[in-house]
């Protein structure tokens, strides 16, 4: 771990927008002399930062604004009071003609290409249909679709006439998504009929029809017709519109954008619902194009002849973080399908394609890259792919060797972690920093987080919880029905009054090197001594044995403990006492006889959330005797059987005593 891995060229460094950003500060009285220095500002300055970034990318309001920030004290900060921004006109502004603006695959066959024209023509054409159809600002439209040009169009012309955009993907089961959309009382919805993955095409009919039996606000279904022609020869729902009866009209030459508040509300997005409803966050317009033009610019290093992609579904806040790629100018990729399919090297063969110079993953990706044994530089073109961003779980330090040895030599290796919950990172990556093993380079912009210890003071080399002290604009803006925002206030604001806590256990090193251990309400705590389970799974998961892994710590009566690892096998491997004492020494040399678990079993999965976390406080409470509707839900769940293990382990074991035993 912190091994140094790569340095950024001096052509790279003067090339990055950060660099210019820097110099335009500089020339309105700042003396920044690196990064660090704009960022301890940024974090400190908060109002003066964004309004900085207001002023530098040039956005303007039919009214001005009468401050940047009213209300410092979280929650409820208030933002450009008395400015009007829609984040549809700013990103739809950014590019011209026929150059491409998006591009489109699924497992199979050449990706289709959207020109930025194209798109804007979509865009107004739907957004006036959808006019017509009695759609106004504030009323909610949702999306029940895979990742195609169809669902980008959508959310545009949705947010573009100030409707409240929300999406699930159609691998929610019907009960999943009313739990969602239920909550929202959605005027319209968009739906298809089916989906493809792994070369099968799935029906999704009988879960539209179910949505729209109970969800009785609705007063529109558009039938997008999905993957599978079979499924798509009749209407969706009876009454439903026809997509191309949308899109079919004469050109729309005066459309006008809504001339939407600062705050007016964008999108509802979620959290991943293993226990409870949902949360759903508002975010506002305003907040979501500063951060976008920030991030993108500044921690992706996009540029208008950049093509950024990131593996995602429809139904996680990646999907709309990879369109946000289009306010830099930038081409995106969509994909819908299953990464490995009808080849493991599928996306490598995509970014040969597009000529991706940001290709976007999870670690857990590229651990199937890994074992595989796939080299994409020895199959394609990858002359063009500037950088990588790894996001969704903790990254090991042979995540970023592999894409060193198997993309380029010369490669910008970036892992950033946020949330849902903002809409963005909070800790990221910086073109012109050296990357270190196992680290993620800074934290970001205009964000002043730190890590805590239990009484509420920063630490810097030691493990704390990941607080941030300072508004963000893309905090949410409220939860949908949350009256009087008491939910919003227990979800982050309970533990350090005035800051906001995100769950997560966090460390920042000397030089400002970042580390995120595991959600903190699933870390070990073993003799007094907070584990986070990433550094067990970074160990775990390396090696050749263990295809996955999941690990809780159980609290017990009278002060006892009991800490069992569950693992998956690679293919051909079996748990053996060989691979049981090769584990736990690994675990005891690399970090400390506290890591090592009192037992390991082999479990056939791991339980995932549909948005790829791992479900690690639901299994924690299903194991100290919680009954299982109570601690998770199937319909949130990417492989709902694999609970099941669990819940007869916690009916039949003989290893512990819970307080209601």
């Amino acid at each position: 771990m912190g091994d140094l891995l790569w340095t950024p060229s001096r052509e790279m460094v003067a090339d990055a927008n950060i660099t210019a950003f820097t110099d335009w500060l500089n020339g309105k009285g700042h003396d920044f002399k690196s990064y660090e220095d704009v960022r301890r500002w940024s974090a400190d300055d908060i109002a003066g930062f964004w309004e900085a970034i207001w002023q530098y990318f040039g956005l303007t309001s039919s009214t001005p604004y009468d401050y940047v920030m009213r209300h410092p004290e979280m929650p409820g900060t208030e933002w450009f009071c008395g400015a009007r921004v829609n984040y549809i006109a700013t990103l739809l502004s950014k590019g011209e003609g026929d150059k491409t603006a998006i591009y489109a695959a699924g497992e199979e066959g050449p990706a289709r290409k959207i020109s930025w024209d194209e798109l804007r023509r979509q865009v107004f054409k739907v957004a006036t249909s959808l006019r017509e159809l009695g759609i106004k600002p504030g009323d909610r439209v949702v999306s029940y679709m895979p990742n195609i040009p169809e669902a980008a169009v959508a959310f545009f012309a949705t947010a573009s006439i100030g409707a409240i955009w929300s999406s699930c993907s159609p691998d929610f089961g019907s009960a999943s998504v009313i739990d969602r959309f239920g909550q929202i009382t959605p005027k319209l919805m968009f739906a298809s009929d089916s989906y493809r993955y792994g070369g099968k095409d799935f029906d999704r009919r009988t879960e539209v029809r179910a949505m729209a039996d109970a969800l009785p606000s609705l007063e529109h279904v558009v039938h997008v017709k999905g993957s599978s022609a079979e499924f798509s020869s009749e209407p969706v729902t009876p009454k439903a519109v026809a997509w191309q009866s949308l899109v079919d009209r004469d050109e729309v030459s005066d459309f006008a954008f809504e001339d939407t508040r600062f705050d007016h509300p964008l999108w509802i997005v979620y959290s991943s619902g293993t226990t409870g409803l949902p949360k759903p966050f508002v975010h506002g317009h305003g907040g979501v194009t500063l951060e976008a033009l920030k991030f993108t610019h500044f921690h992706l290093n996009l540029k208008p002849t950049s093509c950024m992609f990131y593996f995602t579904t429809t139904g996680w806040v990646m999907w709309n973080i990879l369109l946000s790629g289009l306010v830099a100018g930038s081409a995106v990729v969509l994909y819908d399908g299953n990464p490995m399919v009808p080849k493991a090297e599928r996306l490598w063969e995509l970014a040969a394609e597009t000529g991706m110079t940001l290709f976007g993953a999870s670690p857990t990706f590229l651990n199937g890259q890994m074992k595989a044994g796939i080299r994409p530089n020895q199959l394609y073109d990858m002359s063009k792919m500037k950088s990588i961003l790894l996001g969704g779980s903790p990254v090991m330090p042979e995540h970023m060797e592999w894409c060193f040895e198997n993309l380029q030599s010369d490669i910008w290796v970036t892992s950033q972690s946020g949330g849902t919950d903002v809409a963005s990172a909070f800790v990221g990556g910086m073109p012109t920093l050296p990357v270190h093993a196992g680290e993620i380079q800074t934290r970001c912009l205009g964000v002043d987080v730190n890590a805590f210890d239990d009484e509420g003071n920063p630490v810097v080399g030691e493990v704390g919880e990941l607080v941030v002290s300072k508004p963000m604009p893309s905090m949410p803006l409220y939860f949908w029905n949350d009256e009087g925002g008491h939910r919003y206030h227990e979800s982050y604001f309970d533990t350090y009054e005035g800051h906001w806590r995100h769950g997560d256990y966090f460390k920042v090193n000397e030089r400002g090197g970042c580390f995120i251990m595991g959600r903190s309400d699933s870390t070990l705590n073993r003799y007094g001594v907070r584990i986070g389970t990433a550094e067990i799974y970074r160990t775990i998961e390396g090696l050749e044995e263990i295809e996955d892994s999941i690990i809780v710590n159980l609290d017990l009566p009278g002060g006892n403990f009991f800490m069992p690892l569950f693992v998956t096998m690679a293919k051909g491997a079996t748990l053996t006492d060989e691979v049981k004492a090769k584990i736990n020494k690994a675990l005891k040399e690399k970090y400390s006889p506290r890591h090592v678990p009192d037992r390991i079993y082999e479990i056939d999965a791991v339980p995932y959330t549909l948005t790829g976390k791992k479900m690690e406080v639901p299994v924690r409470k299903i194991l100290l005797g919680v009954a299982l509707e109570k601690a998770a839900s199937r319909d949130a769940m990417a492989n709902p059987a694999a609970i099941d293990y669990f819940v007869r382990f916690a009916e039949t074991q003989t290893e512990y005593k819970t307080a209601a035993a």
